[in-house]
């Protein structure tokens, strides 16, 4: 007899804000065409600053350098029995690779204002999104020091 075990999706996820606008993806989704901040899975063996990195340059081609940690969002999708565990960090830009291929299933970067990315929510991935968009907004920031890797 096996049993489920019960285990959260760790994700990143980088909050760039630049001239006033927020940077998302544009995605294909079993849901259809949805935004997400550049955002993805930690992997085994990486750090979370790893993660949000590599997540960041795989889907979007920039170079994404952290500042400081957003905060710590968990989230239930109503449809199904998957938590989300999201690491979000805000922090700049240091170059873009435009001819870097993306992951699959990403149409490319998008620079979203807070006005558009509030008429675009339906078609965000999660509530996450707009969240992480209106917290950077209201200045939340802390330590990247808040996180401590071992390894």
């Amino acid at each position: 007899m096996s049993e489920h075990v019960w285990k959260p999706h760790v994700t990143v996820a980088a909050v760039v804000q630049r001239d006033g606008k927020f940077l998302l993806v544009e995605e294909e989704t079993a849901e259809g065409l949805r935004f997400n901040q550049p955002a993805g899975h930690l992997e085994e063996g990486e750090s979370l600053l790893q993660a949000v990195v590599r997540e960041c340059l795989e889907e979007t081609g920039y170079h994404f350098h952290p500042q400081h940690l957003l905060g710590i969002y968990q989230w239930s999708r109503p449809e199904g029995d998957v938590t989300y565990l999201r690491f979000a960090f805000v922090g700049e830009l240091r170059g873009h690779d435009p001819d870097r291929p993306l992951d699959a299933g990403i149409l490319g970067p998008r620079w979203l204002s807070l006005e558009e990315a509030r008429a675009t929510a339906e078609r965000h991935r999660s509530p996450l999104v707009l969240r992480c968009v209106e917290d950077c907004l209201a200045g939340r920031r802390l330590p990247l020091d808040a996180i401590t890797h071992y390894g």
